[in-house]
C-alpha cells in the first residue's frame, strides 16, 4: 500500500489496479482515493484490459453495480500466456470451479498418466482456451519502439524486428542497454496481463484478485 500511495504507476497500472482492489479489500487507509485515481488513468490510458479493470475498480468502490457474473481467481500471466502462444501446439482451459489453468502440455500428460478428471468432458466445468498467436505481441514491440526517446536505439530496434526471429533479435539488442530491456518487461507484462483480463471478461468471467469474494 505504502508503494502503491508514493506512484508514479504509469505502465503498471495492470498490476497496480489488482493490488489496489485487496488493500480495498482489507479496508486500507486511503485506498479508496488511490482505486479511484487509478481507474482514471486506466480510462485515459485505454490499453485492453484497462476499461475492464476500471470497471472492477469503481464496482469495488460501489461506483457503479456490481455485475450478475461470476468471478475467477485466475492467474492472469498463465492465462496469457497460453492466449499467445503459438496455436499449431497450444491451447488449453481454465476449470470453473478453481480458476486454475491448464496448458495443453499439463492436459495431455494427465491423460498420459492416466489422471483423467471424472468431469473431464464436463462443459460447466471447464473453460477452453485457444492460442490466439503472437500478432498482438509484435505489437506491443512496434509501440515500444515508437515510445523510444533515444531514435538511435529506435532504429536498431526497428530493424531487429524484421522477419523471422524477431522477438529474439529484439530482446538480444534491448539487451545491451539493461535501463530499457527492464522498461520493455515491464510493458510487455503489463501488455499481456490487459488482454488476459479483457479476454476473460469477454467470456462472462471478470478475474477475481485474492481477499474479494466471489459474486454468486
Amino acid at each position: 500500500m505504502v508503494a502503491l500511495s508514493k506512484g508514479p504507476w504509469d505502465e503498471l497500472l495492470q498490476l497496480a489496479g489488482d493490488g489496489l482492489l485487496v488493500a480495498l479489500a482489507q479496508h486500507a487507509t486511503g485506498a479508496p482515493d488511490l482505486v479511484r485515481r487509478c481507474a482514471e488513468q486506466l480510462r485515459e490510458r485505454a490499453w485492453e484490459g484497462d476499461s475492464d479493470l476500471a470497471d472492477q475498480l469503481d464496482e469495488a468502490l460501489g461506483d457503479r453495480p456490481a455485475p450478475m457474473l461470476r468471478s475467477l481467481l485466475v492467474d492472469l500471466e498463465e492465462l496469457a500466456g497460453i492466449l499467445e502462444g503459438d496455436p499449431a501446439h497450444g491451447g488449453g482451459r481454465i476449470d470453473l470451479r478453481t480458476g486454475e489453468v491448464w496448458p495443453r502440455a499439463a492436459i495431455d500428460y494427465a491423460h498420459e498418466e492416466g489422471e483423467e478428471d471424472p468431469d473431464d468432458e464436463d462443459p460447466d466445468r471447464w473453460l477452453p482456451v485457444w492460442c490466439e498467436g503472437s500478432r498482438a505481441a509484435y505489437g506491443d514491440m512496434e509501440d515500444f519502439i515508437e515510445a523510444l526517446a533515444d531514435e538511435d536505439r529506435a532504429d536498431r530496434l526497428s530493424i531487429a524486428i524484421s522477419g523471422r526471429g524477431a522477438f529474439r533479435r529484439f530482446k538480444d539488442v534491448l539487451d545491451r542497454w539493461p535501463g530499457e530491456l527492464e522498461a520493455w518487461y515491464a510493458f510487455s507484462d503489463e501488455r499481456h496481463r490487459g488482454r488476459a483480463r479483457a479476454w476473460l471478461a469477454a467470456a462472462g468471467y471478470p478475474p477475481r484478485v485474492p481477499g474479494r469474494p466471489t459474486a454468486t
